[in-house]
């Protein structure tokens, strides 16, 4: 799948752009031409968005490079425009990441940029997060996607032992974490925290919500059902009940 001429092209990439990126530069940018072009005719990003793609958009996730560690398994929950998925699959070819996508025309878009620039570690999975049973990575990330209380269910489940999740959000990620600390740690996580990654790459800074499973928890839990359900879920989903019955009363 080639780009056509669009009336709005990419722009060039940014100064940042090319010394972060090195020699997958040149990757990158065919990655953002898709964007650009079928991207917008898709639906998948709005065409005022192609201005401001670098920084906003591809700087904004390959930053999150920074807290992978070599040859770590993504998971990537949501993918949409491959962002971030597709982004850190092309910044950092050493990773294999798998995307997750439940909407067959955004399938396969990224179906059809990966094949147009063979990219060989990455694996599109058409199914809803909850419902990959048999996936078990290092690293479990997401952009706009759910709330944490929400995308906590979804996103910790997937992971190894001693796992992480890496969650973009914006400037309400701190409000956020105390919103949904009780239900991310009844499924298990730990060491819940707001990061600020990408100075001098991006402005503002990339605000990452990481949160790391416990290891005891991955261990001794059994895995998901078939229809998604787990004890350490049952449990969230019971703290968030009582919750809202104790604001009725």
């Amino acid at each position: 799948m080639k780009p056509r001429d669009t009336s709005e092209p990419l722009p060039p990439p940014p100064a940042a752009a090319e010394a972060y990126l090195g020699d997958q530069l040149g990757l990158m940018t065919a990655f953002g031409d898709h964007l650009a072009d079928t991207g917008v005719s898709h639906g998948l990003i709005g065409p005022r968005e192609v201005p401001r793609l670098w920084d906003r958009h591809i700087l904004n996730c390959a930053v999150v490079t920074e807290l992978l560690a070599p040859e770590e398994r993504v998971a990537d929950v949501g993918s949409g425009a491959g962002l971030p998925g597709l982004v850190i699959a092309i910044a950092r070819p050493d990773l294999h990441v798998t995307l997750i996508e439940p909407l067959l025309r955004r399938v396969t878009w990224l179906e059809n940029v990966c094949d147009d620039l063979h990219l060989s570690n990455v694996t599109v999975v058409r199914s809803r997060a909850e419902q990959c049973t048999d996936i078990e990575v290092d690293v479990v990330t997401s952009r706009a996607v759910a709330r944490l209380d929400t995308l906590s269910g979804w996103s910790l489940p997937l992971l190894r032992a001693g796992g992480r999740m890496l969650a973009l959000k914006g400037s309400s990620a701190q409000e956020e974490v105390d919103e949904a600390r009780a239900d991310l740690e009844a499924l298990g996580g730990r060491r819940i925290e707001v990061l600020s990654v990408g100075a001098g790459v991006v402005d503002p800074p990339t605000a990452i919500v990481r949160v790391e499973i416990d290891e005891r928890v991955a261990r001794t839990s059994p895995k998901k059902k078939k229809n998604g359900s787990s004890p350490s879920r049952r449990a969230a989903r019971r703290k968030r009940q009582q919750r809202n019955e104790n604001r009725r009363k």
